[in-house]
């Protein structure tokens, strides 16, 4: 089943998509600030992408992909870092819409993020020899910091949000990882990695996936206040 991989992908981005254009929604007056900031997370996680398949410490499974590679990477990997983002952003913003007081107190909200700060910096020193999670907690820190200091209200949104993405993320997620079908589409050397997994998806990939999701909406605010 060699599209698996492609099936993912748009399955994740049509419902999304599709409802960009509802008149209550109207999420595609947002496609400027997203698509460029789209553009720009991936400048970050593609060539951490490219560096890590070229090191072993994941790769992709032949069996699930069309075969075309860019820089060694299946498209379907490239159009992962576009439709995930669109949907996750969609998500975030249809969430609001509907339920406009989905947010955390700004004390929570920072209680939280220092909390998670904290955590990922210490498990960051314990294991500093394994780059998956290395990179993906120090990335996580970061961004949540930035984010503290700078779009509070944004964070103690997204906190909640993410709370209902993790439902697809465990759905697509644990699909790409091996659930359901008889081998994983990506797969993963777990000397790089903690080797906890959630059913059968890496602890880790649900912190890339709060940094990859938090980027894309921090990146679309700031652009879109400025196109405002």
């Amino acid at each position: 089943m060699n599209y698996l991989y492609l099936l993912l992908n748009l399955g994740s981005l049509s419902i999304p998509f599709l409802f960009s254009f509802h008149p209550k929604l109207k999420f595609y007056k947002l496609w400027k600030p997203l698509f460029t900031s789209i553009f720009l997370s991936m400048l970050i996680f593609i060539p951490w992408d490219i560096i890590f398949t070229a090191e072993g410490f994941w790769g992709f499974n032949n069996t699930y992909f069309l075969g075309i590679k860019l820089f060694n990477l299946p498209i379907e990997e490239w159009l992962f870092f576009i439709c995930i983002p669109y949907a996750c952003v969609f998500t975030h913003y249809a969430l609001l819409h509907y339920f406009p007081n989905l947010k955390l107190s700004i004390t929570a909200t920072k209680t939280i993020s220092y909390f998670l700060i904290v955590c990922f910096l210490i498990i960051t020193i314990f294991n500093y020899n394994k780059w998956y999670t290395l990179i993906n907690f120090l990335i996580a820190s970061v961004l949540i910091y930035i984010s503290i200091k700078k779009q509070p209200k944004l964070l103690s949104e997204f906190y909640l949000t993410f709370l209902v993405m993790l439902i697809p993320f465990f759905i697509v997620n644990g699909i790409l990882t091996g659930s359901f079908i008889e081998n994983e589409v990506v797969w993963y050397n777990n000397s790089e990695n903690l080797n906890l997994r959630l059913f059968t998806i890496p602890i880790e990939d649900s912190v890339y996936a709060f940094s990859l999701i938090l980027l894309n909406l921090v990146l679309t605010q700031n652009f879109n206040k400025i196109k405002t």
